[in-house]
């Protein structure tokens, strides 16, 4: 694996803990894996509306997706639900290793940036401001400038372009094997942050992650000690 000096990381899920959403899932269905069930459905359809031509802000698409849950499981959900959704989704709490992490990856010299599929916030806080994160990168970058969702190949030559480095430079940080997926489809190297619910996908023809691991600070002394050996 070439040594990355960029490490890209996703948000929801990979530095941020959307469990923490689980108060109105339990709310309004009785059952806080529904969580998992509509992430999932969200994931899928942020996929299909990108292979299909059409954009629109995660959120927005959190919210529909939300009531054709609600409609599955024959759960009335009011504007009131999509509200408390909206802001859980702003104001998710971090992982227990992120902060510790990302510090001795920026202080070991690292160029940290995000790439997520939430749209910027005009109205206030990030998520990642919102988790005490956001002065660790040096640019928050979401999917919303390209138009189109990840894994689209378009998002992360985005990244490229708007840092003026090559792939090889970019190792993408990500939860999720879809991610790491699209970002070594364009030549990024990719670490799979194992984090439950999240393992590697064992498929022949699929490539696997350079890194797995179990968490940022498992991450990052496998990245310290590849630097120490080239």
């Amino acid at each position: 694996m070439h040594p990355p000096s960029v490490l890209v990381f996703d948000v929801n899920e990979t530095l941020v803990d959307i469990d923490s959403l689980a108060p109105v899932f339990i709310e309004l269905f009785g059952d806080e894996r529904v969580l998992r069930e509509w992430f999932a459905q969200l994931v899928m359809y942020s996929m299909s509306a990108t292979l299909a031509d059409r954009y629109m802000k995660f959120s927005t698409l959190a919210q529909g997706v939300l009531r054709m849950v609600g409609n599955i499981h024959h759960v009335h959900v009011s504007d009131d639900d999509l509200h408390r959704l909206t802001v859980g989704l702003l104001t998710m709490p971090a992982h227990p290793d992120v902060t510790e992490g990302l510090a001795r990856l920026r202080d070991n010299g690292f160029r940290l940036v995000t790439l997520t599929n939430s749209p910027p916030n005009p109205d206030g806080p990030t998520a990642l401001q919102s988790a005490g994160l956001a002065d660790f990168f040096e640019h928050q970058l979401s999917v919303d400038a390209c138009r189109a969702f990840k894994p689209a190949p378009a998002v992360y030559r985005y990244v490229c372009e708007t840092l003026g480095v090559a792939p090889a430079d970019c190792m993408m940080v990500a939860a999720h094997v879809w991610d790491t997926l699209g970002a070594q489809n364009v030549g990024f190297s990719a670490a799979l942050i194992a984090r439950p619910g999240n393992p590697p996908l064992p498929v022949e023809g699929l490539p696997q992650p350079d890194l797995v691991v179990a968490d940022m600070h498992e991450l990052t002394q496998e990245l310290l000690k590849k630097r120490r050996h080239n």
